[in-house]
């Protein structure tokens, strides 16, 4: 059971890291954003950047934000892309962002939990000013995640167990309702994207959840409770 603690707790955090991504990829060949192709040219030039290419997937592009020509919007990908692939709003629930934005503005100023390392990544960095932090704050938690109610019935199923084993390994468990039944297959397959990228899969015996994992029963799940489609008229 130790082995299986340690990598849970390695698991988790790194997990949470690149999440829940509702936005399209942009296509194959599409140019880069200002801020994106200054990043990947720092990124080229830094001894640690690949090891900074692989803390979020390449999953949502400035355009494909929410309200993209907002000034939320902007600072997320003038701010962000410095150090990571831009994460959606999604990634996490209005109550975490504001601690998260904290941290990484901590880190951007140079002060995380790596000292000096931390110091010489952030260089280069350019930190947001106290009411940018603001914006930045409101206009992710005003787009972020809508989580499921903790006591909601689905939870308590196998299935729902299923769910919040698969889900939670990387953000707040979202509700159901934020999609249609046609809608929910295209996000979960997307969502396999991105945990397999992020080379997050248990191949060990011992690794595995107990119920184990099944797609088409966490996709029957949120088809069940999932957002009514719109009728035309």
């Amino acid at each position: 059971m130790g082995g299986l603690t340690a990598y849970r707790t390695w698991l988790v955090p790194l997990a949470a890291a690149w999440v829940v991504t509702h936005a399209p990829v942009a296509p194959a060949g599409a140019p880069d954003a200002p801020e994106i192709a200054q990043a990947k040219s720092l990124w080229a030039r830094s001894p640690h950047g690949k090891m900074l290419e692989r803390i979020l997937p390449p999953a949502v592009e400035p355009h494909e934000l929410p309200e993209p020509r907002s000034d939320g919007a902007r600072l997320t990908a003038r701010y962000c892309v410095q150090c990571h692939h831009l994460p959606n709003p999604q990634m996490h629930t209005a109550a975490k962002w504001q601690s998260t934005v904290e941290r990484m503005v901590w880190r951007m100023q140079g002060k995380g939990n790596l000292g000096e390392l931390m110091k010489e990544m952030m260089a280069q960095i350019r930190a947001p000013t106290t009411q940018e932090v603001t914006t930045l704050t409101l206009y992710l938690q005003k787009h972020g995640q809508n989580e499921i109610n903790p006591a909601h019935p689905a939870l308590r199923s196998t299935a729902g167990q299923m769910y919040s084993l698969a889900c939670s390994q990387c953000h707040a468990l979202p509700d159901p309702h934020q999609h249609t039944a046609r809608e929910w297959p295209v996000v979960v397959e997307r969502m396999k994207g991105h945990m397999a990228w992020a080379n997050v899969i248990v191949g060990a015996s011992q690794l595995r959840t107990i119920p184990e994992l099944n797609t088409a029963e966490i996709v029957r799940l949120l088809q069940r409770h999932a957002r009514a489609e719109k009728r035309t008229q």
